[in-house]
């Protein structure tokens, strides 16, 4: 209450209180006591008089602007000029009426913080769109959208990249583009589930680029509704998995040829038939080869012959005697 009156105060309380309300309020006629005021406490509203002998209502909307509340400010004066009304509504006050009409007192306020709760809503839900915004700008999935007919209608950065698309090209295009001819059936299925209002979850699947090669995606599809929770369309979130399945398929051909050249590898154990004569190994079909070609054929070491100290040391011997 920007007021130097205690009674008028008290009669405007005692208005609040007739409708039901039991208010706190705090009255000042300073420009040091309205901005103490304010910065102490959260307020719902602000009523002021207009004509005080130490600061005027012009000044304390004046002050109440710079101070970026979206909270209603209400001139309740003693007197009433139609131009002072005028050039404080243009000013930034939210309504002004006589004291004498005391009626009008509490259906404003209603009126006005119902409309400043509005705002704030707006606020919050134009940032949370600019930042849904962003990230789906920003995000390294492909992000887009369709309605129930099946028709883009939204389509991000990444779904250019992984699909070949710009957003002017597929915007206006049916979904069926990006479906190979054997995913057919699974776009029929998705569709349903949306117009039933399923989510569909996530799956592996394939997809077709704008160049025509088929890609592994893992696609999460779920449904839009509009504000009366009717469903509009879907959205749908697909990542590129191309290189994760290639490489899962790499590792397993890695584990089925080390497999195998371990089972080449096991055939040098266990007991080996060697001709006690010539020293040849037999093998597969009975037949008969030298260590060296069987080594080689069975393994990927290669024998380098050679001698070892203790007959280096003999053969030496030997040559001496």
């Amino acid at each position: 209450m920007v007021e130097d009156s205690e009674n008028d105060t008290q009669l405007l309380m005692g208005e609040l209180r007739r409708h039901g309300y039991e208010p706190t309020h705090r009255r000042v006629e300073t420009s040091r006591d309205m901005q103490a005021a304010i910065k102490g406490h959260k307020w719902d509203v602000v009523v002021s008089d207009y004509t005080m002998p130490q600061f005027s209502g012009a000044d304390a909307l004046k002050l109440f602007n710079g101070l970026e509340l979206d909270i209603p400010f209400i001139f309740v004066s003693g007197t009433y000029g139609e131009e002072a009304a005028v050039r404080m509504m243009k000013a930034g006050a939210d309504d002004y009426f006589v004291k004498g009409n005391l009626a009008r007192l509490v259906p404003a306020i209603e009126r006005e913080m119902e409309s400043a709760r509005a705002r704030r809503a707006q606020v919050r839900a134009e940032m949370a769109m600019h930042h849904l915004a962003a990230i789906v700008e920003s995000s390294r999935d492909a992000i887009y959208g369709m309605d129930l007919d099946s028709t883009i209608i939204s389509w991000n950065p990444a779904a250019e990249r992984i699909f070949g698309y710009s957003a002017d090209e597929i915007i206006g295009r049916l979904i069926p583009v990006l479906f190979p001819l054997s995913r057919r059936d699974e776009l029929l299925e998705t569709v349903a589930s949306i117009r039933q209002g399923k989510l569909a979850g996530v799956y592996e699947t394939e997809r077709r680029r704008k160049d025509g090669r088929v890609i592994n995606v893992s696609i999460t599809c779920s449904p839009i509704t509009n504000a009366e929770g009717k469903i509009t369309g879907a959205s749908v979130i697909a990542r590129d998995i191309s290189r994760q399945t290639q490489d899962e398929e790499d590792r397993l051909k890695l584990i089925k040829d080390l497999t195998a050249a371990l089972n080449e590898v096991k055939t040098l154990a266990g007991l080996l038939p060697i001709c006690a004569a010539c020293n040849r190994i037999r093998g597969e079909n009975d037949t008969w080869s030298s260590i060296e070609t069987y080594v080689a054929g069975k393994s990927a070491a290669d024998l380098n012959p050679g001698t070892c100290p203790e007959c280096s040391a003999r053969l030496g011997a030997g040559t001496k005697k």
